[in-house]
Parts: C-alpha cells; structure tokens; sequence
C-alpha cells in the first residue's frame, strides 16, 4: 500500500493502492477494510471505477453490507431505479443509494441521472456510482472518494487537482488486463499440477504484481520447468475460456473449478509472456512452498514499488 498525508489535516487519504484480490470472498474482505480505513460517514459521493469482470460489485458489497445493488454480476436489475423512484415520491427513504451509469444508460438519460444523484445529494444522501467516469463530465463534481478498479485496487480522496475520474480508469483498465491474464495463467498451471503430477494438495493463494502465486504445505515433485513448458502449450493450443457459474470457468470444453470465473481472458492465447519461477520458494513464517508465475513484461522493464513487488526471473 502507497499512501501520502496532507499536513496539518489529520491522517486524511490521498492515494493509496492495493493488490486487486482474487474471488469474490477476498474481494468482500477488501472491501470491508477499505470502508473502515477511508470512509468517513461525511462522504456522501462514492465513484467506483473499472471495466466488467472486474470486481466492482464485490468490493460494494464489502464496502456496504446490506446495500441493494441495482444492477450485480448475479443479474439482479432492481426496477425502476430507486434512486429515480424516490424521486418521484418526492422523498428519500433510504440514507444510501446505488446506481450502476453504464447500465442505466440504456433506461434512462445522462441529464435524468445527474438530477438524481444531485438531488439526492443535497438531501445529505449517500450515492455510490458504478462507471462514475461516465457521469463526471455532466455532474461537474468529483466524488469524495473515488475508487479503481483494475489490476490493482486504488482509492483516491480527489483535490481541486485531481485526479479526476478518466485518469483513474486509463490506469484500471490498462493494468485488468494482466490480473485477467494471470488468473487463466493460474488455472491452467493448477490444471497441468492436478492432472499431471496428481497435485491434490489443498493449496491458498498470494498475490503478486502480473502474476499470481500457488501456496501449497508441501513441496511438490513437479518439476517446475517443465510444468512451465506444458502450461505454455496450452496457451499455444488457442482454447476459448468462459465462465460456467459462479463457482467454475469453461476451459475449451473442460468444467474447472474457479473462485474468480469473471476475471479471465477470452482465449488463453491472449496471455503475454507467461512464465514460473524456476524454482519453488520456501516461506519460512508460514513453512509453506510456493510457486510463482508472471505475466506480461518482465521486471527490468518496470520500477519503483512495482519493481520490489515483482520476482525476478
């Protein structure tokens, strides 16, 4: 986590940023930690920031428990819109409100929605907005926290300097593309283990900047070269990956088990510059054997904090 002070304001956030968990369960628990550490019951506008699949409504949902999504990745469309249903009551029932832009966009005007939101707002109402970087450019004012989505988690409490909201999703959406390839890069790695080595080990996971790490109690007899090896033929082959439920991904025709089924690429030959450290790592705080694997440009290619949280290989 990187994050800077404003002197003289207390422990106020500016900047800070998080590895962007894998499966809905940690993505709750992020959440959760996020709404105790920078929430502050003053913020009344929320934006959240990030492309589908990457996690969003999760980390809603564990920022705000009991919060009736109007629009999740369970395919609940609340109808019509509670926001705009309060509205035209003429009153606000709830103290917070949802709405997702890019969905209601289909319904409902830009102008419509940002009289929802502005008028919810000045009745002291709380209002989390899903793709606030569509509604910005209308609403003309920046959210008290806004929150990233992508390859990392990033929450920001926005100055008159910024940043504003598309300066957020340039980053989000360009580093998805790595978890999403390094999450397929996982599941084919645990596949080649399970069938080829007969790895039946219960097995946690870690993160790691572009890549992904297999946690076992034991070290395995694999040979982590060639397992390597046969990860990246199945990355040649083209197979299609799709998700099946929330619990399990299709890998070409193949039902595979899987915590984070929407975070994946479309086909594995989308995944960049996959390797494993050719050795198993020991950690000796939790005696644990690790195996880690990397996606997209190596490490001499990068620096500062995302350099000392990469392996060399």
């Amino acid at each position: 986590m990187t994050s800077a002070m404003m002197p003289g304001y207390g422990n106020q956030l500016m900047y800070s940023s998080y590895f962007a968990p894998r499966g809905r369960n940690r993505m709750y628990a992020l959440g959760q930690q996020l709404s105790e550490r920078y929430l502050s019951p003053l913020d009344r506008l929320i934006g959240i920031i990030g492309d589908a699949g990457a996690g969003k409504s999760s980390l809603v949902k564990g920022m705000f428990p009991g919060l009736e999504l109007t629009n999740d990745d369970d395919g609940v469309n609340i109808r019509p819109l509670p926001l705009l249903k309060n509205i035209d009551r003429g009153f606000f029932s709830s103290h917070t409100y949802h709405v997702d832009i890019r969905f209601e966009l289909a319904f409902t005007q830009i102008h419509e929605l940002v009289e929802a939101v502005t008028l919810a707002l000045t009745h002291n109402k709380r209002v989390i907005v899903e793709h606030f970087d569509l509604l910005y450019p209308m609403l003309k004012t920046n959210a008290d926290v806004l929150i990233g989505v992508g390859g990392e988690v990033i929450v920001v409490r926005p100055t008159v300097f910024g940043p504003v909201p598309q300066e957020i999703r340039d980053v989000v959406v360009k580093t998805l593309q790595f978890r999403k390839m390094a999450h397929t890069a996982e599941d084919l790695t645990n596949r080649i283990l399970v069938e080829e080595y007969g790895a039946i080990l219960e097995f946690s996971h870690r993160d790691v900047h572009h890549g992904f790490v297999l946690e076992y109690p034991l070290e395995l007899s694999a040979d982590i070269k060639e397992v390597e090896t046969k990860v990246k033929k199945l990355i040649d082959e083209g197979i299609a990956i799709s998700y099946c439920d929330e619990g399990h991904i299709k890998i070409g025709d193949l039902s595979w088990s899987c915590s984070g089924p929407r975070t994946h690429v479309r086909n594995t030959e989308d995944i960049e510059n996959f390797r494993l450290v050719p050795e198993y790592k020991y950690d000796p705080k939790t005696r644990t054997y690790l195996i880690i694997g990397l996606v997209g440009p190596r490490s001499d290619t990068l620096d500062g904090f995302t350099l000392l949280n990469t392996i060399n290989c």
